[in-house]
């Protein structure tokens, strides 16, 4: 008698590539923290300010572009897979104006997606098999670094200081790669070069050029990609703007810019977009084909409208103003609870929507220590640092905090940073010392 056929295992029902992220996405957990718990004041989410958000710029686009019956179907109706030719033309013109330089045949290499977090999905994709590498600052943007687990890729992280990568750590890195004849593994190193997310620190103008050049050098089995993430570049608060990474390579041989308007706009127009080596948008844009042949069409020509008008740059201003706000209540909260502290020290950010906080070296501020669960208890909710180290590299800094300031008011940052103090591991007080702030741009403030 023949037996029943076994079941299959719950793994075999499904793709490899659909297991390869692991477990819950860090973000997706900290996100349910705050939902069981309404009361929390999350400093944890990088969302945006919600009280200004844009509505009567967007009603008034909206108006314009939908009271021309010709204008108002051609947004309704299906658009092209590359994005709207006269959004990608404006996009191109901005970034020369912030660069100083034209990219060459711009129009060609650049692509429009839904947010830029798709644009990065794309990129990684057409440039990554499986056991491929990309190398990241450390730390560096957790949800890319999920991003690139997603397609099987491999994240290894680079040594940093205030200035960003440090250009000598990562040739070491590539060298190894060489000696270990792997170097064909490495396609891109990423960046986000203003002020970045976890920490606030903004990549050094003259390092950008260093970076470029060593990965030229190491390009040996094929070109290394720089992928520059520029997220936070209009959100700036002190300081001068300088060039991307796009301004040293017109031609576009190794750069990959990758722009939102997420962050400086509003989240929910979901307009994100790319400029990148030709050959590689011609398979960014059959990717994107199939997976839906062109991003909200509506969208991009309110964008359009939003920037020819100038109101997106009115936004931007009204944004940093905002931001400029909660930035300086958070550092003085800090200042406040964590002052007298030798062993407490955050970055002084000039821009985003982030500061980074580290803690003695004797605590775990991540999911497996205590501190977490105690911060929730006294009723803040913060980001573990550790969750922005790729797993190889660098050393992963468990003691590590990210602060968001985006979302809460001046006053409920007090609060949160006031409810962080007593947060059992943090109690212990070291001896009396008071913070010299020594006013440089992107700098670690509390240097001991």
């Amino acid at each position: 008698m023949s037996s029943a056929p076994s079941s299959p295992s719950l793994d075999s029902l499904f793709s490899r590539r659909s297991e390869l992220t692991g477990g819950d996405p860090p973000i997706s957990v900290l996100m349910a923290k705050a939902i069981a718990e309404p009361n929390l004041i999350s400093l944890a989410a990088g969302f945006v300010d919600s009280g200004s958000l844009p509505c009567d710029l967007v009603r008034e686009a909206t108006e314009r572009v939908l009271g021309d019956p010709q204008r108002g179907r051609t947004a309704l109706q299906y658009g092209t897979t590359a994005g709207f030719a006269p959004l990608r033309q404006l996009l191109i013109e901005r970034l020369a104006r912030q660069d100083g330089v034209t990219p060459h045949d711009g129009l060609a290499r650049t692509i429009c997606t839904a947010g830029s977090n798709q644009l990065l999905q794309l990129v990684t994709e057409a440039l990554l098999d499986e056991g491929d590498v990309v190398l990241c600052a450390a730390p560096t943007y957790l949800v890319y670094l999920g991003t690139i687990a997603g397609v099987g890729g491999v994240s290894v992280s680079v040594a940093t200081d205030e200035d960003g990568i440090v250009p000598e750590a990562l040739d070491e890195t590539l060298q190894g790669f060489r000696d270990r004849g792997e170097i064909e593994r490495v396609k891109a190193i990423y960046c986000v070069s203003y002020f970045d997310n976890p920490r606030g620190t903004s990549l050094a103008p003259h390092r950008r050029a260093e970076i470029l050049e060593i990965a030229r050098r190491h390009s040996v089995a094929g070109p290394i990609r720089i992928i520059d993430d520029l997220a936070y570049r209009d959100l700036r608060y002190d300081g001068g703007d300088s060039p991307s990474f796009a301004a040293l390579d017109p031609a576009g041989e190794h750069v990959i810019v990758a722009g939102t308007f997420s962050k400086s706009f509003a989240p929910g127009v979901r307009v994100g977009w790319g400029v990148m080596p030709k050959e590689l948008a011609i398979r960014v844009e059959r990717l994107k084909g199939n997976v839906d042949f062109g991003s909200p069409h509506l969208n991009q020509m309110l964008l359009h409208e939003l920037l020819a008008s100038g109101a997106h740059e009115r936004q931007v201003d009204r944004l940093c103003a905002t931001y400029r706000t909660k930035r300086d209540a958070m550092l003085a909260a800090l200042e406040t609870q964590f002052g007298n502290d030798t062993e407490v020290r955050w970055v002084r950010p000039d821009g985003g929507l982030y500061v980074w906080l580290t803690l003695p070296e004797s605590v775990d501020a991540g999911p497996a220590g205590r501190l977490l669960d105690a911060a929730v208890a006294e009723g803040v909710l913060y980001v573990p640092g550790q969750y922005c180290y790729a797993a190889d590299g660098a050393e992963v800094r468990r003691n590590t905090i990210r602060l968001s300031f985006g979302v809460q008011s001046p006053e409920r940052i007090g609060d949160g940073i006031a409810a962080l103090a007593p947060a059992g591991p943090l109690n212990a007080r070291s001896a009396v010392r008071t913070r010299k702030d020594d006013g440089r741009s992107g700098k670690e403030a509390r240097t001991r």
